[in-house]
């Protein structure tokens, strides 16, 4: 492969950090390092890994089967009596998940681009969301995400290059990213599944798998899917470093002026640059993994009537887009909006996580190219780790809301062992040789 040909593989790949890398990243990324330091880098570590992990089995799907993630569930369950529970919790969880992101997608855009021009907040919504619609419009799916992927590669250098700026400890970076720790405050445990929710992003294995070329090979995939993810990853790791500048409440404006005091007046303008671009790329990604699983979805008996200039396509771009400038438009603050998207993608990953090991080793499916031992080993792992996070977070949302206190202390060791036995449950189901669940 040439070196053009390479560039332009990770450019193309880096789509797949544009979606994760929006303002849920820098959002959630940046108030776990003000809360608490370089402490919670552990899971943006596992989080980067274990979304490559995912995204290349989903991608690969695509390649060995000529099926993206979509069109493979709806097989699995062909014959199944949860057949249509199962449609409409995939359903749900995509559109519902990336309408919610869109919110927060076009309400950090606006924050990153308020920082620098004091523009009012609904006429950049409009703005922003008119571009998206234009670009939206391409019927080039490689296009679209050349376009993404070279905006948040330049967002990230941006990030990259005020971490260093800053002057962090690594000693300190080295103890956060390889000692796992949950810090004993009551919000620490959503900041953690926050991380894992804003870079495993469930509508990401089905954008992933829908614009994977079939004519690529395994090879040239893996390739330009490990770099970009791995830097979508560090670009996320630098913007949690960037957060531990603020000592007071977090908020945009505080995140500007700490970097000011560290780096200069160019911190605020490298921060709201950052921010807007994280934004814009992902108020694009959202809409368009939306349609590209409502399409994987319904649209196999009758594709002619699904390609991207038809108006199925489209209604699944535009639902997500209006729902997002809907919401954006009135007067949500965009932080609590965003930190709850991310926990709520957190807690679905683990279904959807589910539904992809099925369908990587359904052998008809794969026409017998099933996955690794070894890959299985480490997607039932993430499973499992997701499984504990989510049902921990809603235990505790649970005793907060309804019984006004914690949950009791031996509650993570009964969730611990419901996610072992879901986990094992999942791998014997895989192994079955019937196609059916």
């Amino acid at each position: 492969m040439s070196v053009k040909k390479r560039i332009l593989n990770i450019l193309f790949w880096s789509v797949v950090s544009a979606a994760f890398i929006g303002p849920g990243t820098i959002t959630t990324a940046a108030k776990s390092g003000a809360a608490f330091g370089t402490e919670l880098l552990w899971a943006l570590v596992f989080s980067t890994f274990a979304c490559l992990l995912l995204q290349e089995a989903a991608a690969r799907l695509t390649i060995i089967s000529g099926k993206n993630l979509g069109q493979a569930i709806v097989q699995q369950f062909e014959k199944s009596k949860s057949k249509l529970l199962v449609l409409v919790l995939v359903l749900g969880a995509i559109v519902l998940g990336a309408a919610a992101y869109e919110m927060g997608n076009l309400l950090g855009a606006v924050a990153g681009f308020r920082l620098i021009f004091n523009v009012p907040p609904y006429i950049l919504v409009l703005i922003i969301g008119a571009v998206s619609a234009i670009i939206l419009n391409i019927p080039s799916l490689k296009i679209i995400a050349t376009i993404m992927g070279l905006v948040v590669v330049l967002m990230g250098l941006g990030f990259l290059i005020t971490a260093f700026l800053v002057q962090p400890s690594f000693s300190e970076i080295a103890k956060g990213a390889f000692i796992p720790r949950i810090p004993s405050s009551a919000n620490a445990g959503i900041l953690v599944l926050g991380l894992i929710g804003t870079t495993i992003v469930p509508y990401n294995l089905f954008l992933g798998s829908g614009i994977s070329n079939k004519n690529q090979s395994v090879k040239e995939m893996r390739f330009g899917l490990v770099v970009a993810i791995l830097l979508g990853g560090l670009f996320s790791m630098a913007v949690l470093i960037v957060g531990t500048t603020v000592v007071t409440e977090f908020s945009f404006d505080e995140l500007a002026l700490a970097l000011q005091e560290k780096i200069g007046p160019s911190g605020k303008y490298l921060l709201g640059f950052g921010l807007f671009a994280a934004g814009f790329t992902s108020a694009v990604t959202a809409p368009l993994a939306a349609a590209i699983t409502i399409k994987s979805l319904f649209g196999n008996k009758n594709p002619e009537k699904w390609k991207p200039d038809s108006i199925n396509y489209k209604l699944g771009w535009i639902f997500v887009l209006i729902t997002g400038v809907g919401f954006a438009i009135g007067n949500v603050k965009p932080i609590p909006a965003i930190i709850l998207a991310q926990a709520l993608n957190g807690f679905l990953l683990p279904f959807i996580s589910i539904f992809l090991f099925l369908v990587i080793n359904n052998r008809e499916i794969t026409k017998n190219n099933t996955n690794p031992f070894m890959l299985n080993i480490a997607m039932i792992f993430v499973i499992f780790v997701t499984l504990v996070l989510g049902l921990n977070s809603a235990s505790k949302a649970f005793f907060s809301t309804f019984f006004q206190g914690v949950a009791p202390e031996n509650t993570l060791i009964g969730i611990t062992l419901i996610a072992l036995f879901l986990s094992i449950f999942v791998w014997v189901k895989a192994k079955k040789p019937s196609k059916n669940i």
